[in-house]
């Protein structure tokens, strides 16, 4: 790069290298990044018109029908020698259907209206799209803008099929504003029901929404919605970005899904992967055109060693319009409220995160092992975001830290809202699995749960879906294993078990709501403490669907002590809500005392005190707090004089 382009003026780096001066020595970097990041702006405005259009190209890639009931098919394939479209139109015809070859890559279709006037493709019928290759090979290939694809039961692969409703849903209810706290129900649509098989985006709507509300959630977090081949996949192997999954319901079922949430005052994120795609073929984004390369890096840079799939090319004119307009079209066409962003840590480094420990050295985060194509992308997405949609919210899955991740672009930074607290549940389960109650260390648990760059926001969690996946355990399960199958019920007395299960159970989660994070997060069915793992069908287990379900029949069951778990998480939720310590400046830490197994700290005027020992209880406690006055409890008042109490 040129020297020139190093002295960019950064708008607001000042106020970055104020709040953090050991940023400094990486001024240059910062100028740099943010010199592409304008560059691209500035290339956008001159190329297409600004952002605004850009990011609208879902608008005429893929199939639209016009006012006259023609149809216009446009796909971009570089490599390609001819394309073809070919379905139940046309006969299945692989030549009577040639798209006419356009400049930069493209390719353009216009299929006039039948003679009665109706569009030549009917809604419903499949596609295929039919590229000759210069090797002369001929390929059968789904559209990557394709918007709903679909899978015959005794087939592995997706057939497209062309979605243009005679009814299309009309959302009925506003964007809920975004809320001063946000409380996040992590879900998956197609395990949320107790039966053994793949629930719906109806069944989410009419069984699961009212949960979510009852326990006083303010936001979903849906994964698994943009299609993917493989169901175990858990949602991460992308096949057809566009596309809503099929296996739960049409498009119009998951609108509605929206459409209620948002009528209930709950916002919805969508779990979005942009951080590599699945290597299929035949109905992936892979080979598209017949090349290695197309929407991905070619060569080994475009392949992840571990997660099998491809990688795509940032700096790529075309990849930007199709991953920008992919986030655009789910908040436009869905009305989803924001996205969390999978794989972070995989973009931001060539290297991937792969066999880096990150210890937190500044120079971790720049240098060439940094991948700056991917940066500016993140950069792109979030200004584009956060100025077309002013309570857009946007979260990142990174492990490595990353400094700047959640500061400002106008700073430096990359934008986000929020970053996951992905060190807390690994601290919880590495307690469980190594320390006995009597050795827990306080003043470990409170570094973890305290230990995070000031000034950018992070979602603190107990437990994801991570943590619930098989090869490991929820925390309900860690804590009570097999005796959650035969003592859970309130008509035998409480064992020694369940009893330290329960009691663990929730002021663990309570420590994390209130002093781990400026957000808070739970995966579906944890909040009462779900008895076992998850595990989707797949051939290791004879394609059984008994651990991909969420036993919410558990809950309803008067004499389970599982109402008493989701009753707790409700009642803290609902008490956030009311004093909002989510929204409030991080916690002041008053004790965190290893003898006594003792944890006090003030957030938003309100006291926490935890005892953690496995033994002792303490009575006339002396508690540092702030202002003097009268404190109400759950359970009692607490008076208290100047600057300390007893309880």
């Amino acid at each position: 790069m040129a020297e020139a382009e190093y002295n960019v003026s950064v708008p607001r780096l000042n106020s970055l290298l104020e709040l953090d001066p050991y940023l400094k020595p990486f001024e240059k970097d910062f100028q740099r990044r943010y010199g592409l990041f304008e560059k691209q702006l500035t290339l956008l405005e001159e190329a297409e018109g600004g952002f605004d259009q850009f990011t609208r190209s879902y608008k005429s890639y893929g199939v639209h029908r016009m006012p006259d009931n023609s149809l216009v098919f446009k796909e971009w394939a570089p490599a390609a020698e001819a394309l073809f479209l070919t379905g139940d139109f046309n006969g299945w015809d692989n030549f009577s259907h040639p798209y006419a070859k356009k400049d930069f890559g493209k390719w353009e279709l216009h299929i006039p209206p039948k003679e009665d006037k109706t569009p030549a493709v009917a809604h419903n019928s499949k596609l295929k799209v039919v590229v000759h290759t210069r090797m002369g090979e001929r390929l059968y290939r789904i559209s990557p803008w394709a918007k709903y694809v679909t899978r015959h039961e005794k087939s592995v692969i997706y057939d497209w099929v062309h979605w243009d409703p005679p009814q299309p849903y009309i959302h009925k209810h506003p964007r809920p504003q975004k809320p001063r706290s946000l409380r996040i129900y992590e879900s998956h649509v197609g395990i949320a029901s107790p039966e053994g098989k793949v629930a719906s985006y109806s069944n989410f709507t009419h069984n699961v929404l009212p949960r979510i509300k009852d326990l006083g959630y303010n936001c979903i977090q849906l994964m698994a919605i943009m299609e993917h081949a493989y169901y175990a996949s858990f949602g991460y192997q992308v096949t057809s970005f566009f596309a809503a999954s099929s296996r739960y319901g049409t498009p119009e079922e998951l609108k509605e899904l929206i459409d209620v949430a948002h009528s209930l005052g709950i916002i919805v994120l969508l779990d979005v992967v942009h951080s590599h795609a699945s290597k299929n073929t035949e109905d992936g984004l892979n080979s598209f055109d017949g090349s290695d390369s197309c929407f991905f890096h070619s060569g080994p840079r475009g392949e992840h060693s571990l997660w099998d799939s491809r990688l795509f090319n940032y700096s790529g004119w075309e990849v930007l319009r199709f991953l920008l307009s992919n986030l655009r079209w789910w908040m436009e066409e869905y009305r989803f409220d924001g996205f969390r962003f999978d794989g972070v840590t995989s973009m931001l480094y060539h290297h991937h995160g792969i066999g880096s420990g990150f210890s937190g050295d500044y120079a971790e985060y720049f240098g060439l092992h940094v991948d700056e194509d991917s940066i500016v992308y993140l950069m792109l997405a979030n200004h584009i975001l956060h100025t077309l949609y002013q309570d857009c919210i946007t979260i990142a899955e990174d492990v490595s830290g990353m400094p700047t991740l959640c500061r400002p672009v106008q700073e430096g930074g990359l934008g986000f809202d929020f970053r996951l607290a992905m060190a807390i549940p690994d601290k919880w389960i590495q307690i469980l699995k190594e320390f006995k109650d009597e050795d827990w260390n306080m003043g470990n648990i409170v570094h973890t749960m305290s230990n995070r760059r000031y000034g950018e926001k992070c979602i603190a969690y107990a437990e994801s879906h991570d943590q619930a996946l098989v090869g490991d355990k929820t925390l309900a399960f860690w804590l009570m294993d097999k005796d959650m199958y035969t003592n859970m019920s309130a008509l035998i007395p409480m064992n020694s078990v369940i009893d330290r299960g329960i009691q663990l159970h929730k002021m663990m989660r309570l420590l994390t709501h209130g002093l781990g994070g400026e957000g808070y997060l739970n995966f579906m069915g944890n909040e009462f403490g779900h008895p076992e793992w998850l595990d989707f069908p797949r051939v290791g287990n004879n394609e059984s669907y008994h651990y991909a379900r969420r036993q919410f029949n558990l809950v309803d069951m008067d004499h389970l002590r599982y109402r008493q778990l989701y009753a707790f998480d409700r009642d803290m939720n609902r008490t956030e809500d009311k004093y909002g310590w989510l929204a409030a400046p991080p916690a002041y830490i008053s004790a965190k005392h290893e003898g006594d197994k003792v944890i006090v700290f003030e957030r938003a005027n309100v006291i926490f005190i935890f005892n953690f020992h496995p033994t002792n209880s303490y009575s006339n406690y002396r508690v540092a707090v702030g202002p003097p006055g009268k404190y109400p409890s759950p359970l009692f008042d607490i008076y208290i004089g100047e600057k300390q109490c007893c309880y």
